[in-house]
């Protein structure tokens, strides 16, 4: 199987779309502004070499590279670019494809020549897209995952059982796809610092299954060694819930202008759930204090449609946020009912926030 990873995407869709700018350090995040409050989407190889980074505030950004070009975010040009380059690769023979997000899908096929083919596909998405992706092979979803990096940019790699160890076990478990800071900090306190030694742990003796659970701290050990899922499912993306934030250029300070907030978001959200035609069973809210101090509520509700009585619990969430503090980010989520065939695990759903 294959992972395909676009190169920069977003940034190389602005390159597209400007040839000027190509091999220029180049930003993309927020309304393109540095004196405004957002944060880098993504940044070009260019870019990255001045220590530019994904979700790094912007105006650190333009500090860092200051001849740089800040572009404004277009996620209708980035959608368009991404259902191109995925048509191109369920067009490919015998391809099915799991897509993962804007810029990168599994794809499994049947082939003798995993290499041949995952070049093939670079040219098909480069010659239908004009944009450049990198390819992992892998016999598991996890293995060909990691292995792109290895890969990049525009490269082909390959980890399978036989060589994982050798290339990833000395390797610190926040480099493993599905571990991070905080989970890599949980293995630190037991001593498990490398993906070998999370490869070499005992579930049970290692301590594993006390500090992660049952069900976790064995899959844990299994991720050490790259182990997992072999099939790339295609069955279409269910989502669980619909999340809208919003950052602001200017704290709130005072609870009305909080609640209009809260209020306004509410209508955004509720708007995406009413078009999915499922009920809420959950929310979530997302509060940003001054300077930069972030917390998550979440609430369990009893299942309803009704609008008025999402609105409510929203608002009696917003409750919680803490008075007196200067807030300059809010975010709410509404989680939905599963489809039963999802229930019963059948349906890929992806989580937000």
């Amino acid at each position: 199987m294959l992972h395909v990873d676009l190169d920069q995407f977003i940034a190389a869709v602005e390159v597209l779309r400007r040839p000027e700018l190509a091999g220029k350090p180049v930003i993309v995040g927020g309304r393109g502004d540095p004196n405004e409050r957002a944060v880098v989407s993504t940044a070009s190889y260019e870019a990255r070499a001045f220590g530019v980074g994904s979700g790094m505030p912007l105006r650190i950004a333009a500090r860092k590279a200051p001849e740089a070009i800040i572009l404004p975010v277009d996620h209708e040009a980035y959608t368009a670019a991404s259902d191109a380059v995925m048509a191109t690769l369920r067009a490919q023979p015998g391809a099915t494809v799991q897509v993962l997000g804007w810029d990168e899908a599994f794809v499994g096929v049947e082939t003798d020549d995993a290499e041949a083919y995952a070049r093939a596909v670079q040219r098909a998405v480069l010659e239908r897209t004009r944009l450049h992706c990198s390819v992992g092979i892998g016999d598991t979803l996890v293995r060909a995952k990691v292995a792109t990096g290895f890969g990049k940019p525009q490269g082909v790699f390959r980890l399978t059982a036989a060589n994982w160890l050798e290339v990833m076990g000395d390797r610190p478990t926040i480099e493993m796809w599905g571990i991070g800071s905080k989970i890599s900090r949980r293995l630190a306190a037991l001593g498990i610092t490398t993906i070998g030694e999370l490869a070499a742990a005992n579930p049970e003796t290692d301590g594993l299954v006390a500090e992660f659970g049952p069900r976790m701290g064995p899959w844990y050990a299994q991720l050490g060694h790259g182990e997992g899922a072999r099939v790339v499912d295609d069955t279409p993306w269910v989502a669980r819930g619909h999340s809208r934030e919003t950052t602001y250029q200017h704290d709130l300070t005072e609870p009305p202008q909080i609640e209009a907030a809260i209020r306004e978001l509410a209508a955004q959200v509720l708007a995406d759930v009413a078009a999915e035609g499922r009920p809420v069973v959950g929310l979530a809210l997302k509060v940003r204090y001054a300077p930069f101090i972030t917390k998550t509520f979440t609430k369990k509700i009893a299942e309803t449609a009704d609008h008025d009585v999402v609105l409510a619990r929203m608002l009696e969430l917003a409750g919680r946020i803490e008075p007196d503090r200067p807030v300059r980010l809010l975010g709410l989520r509404a989680e939905m009912r599963m489809p039963d065939e999802a229930r019963d695990g059948h349906t890929p759903t992806r989580s937000g926030w």
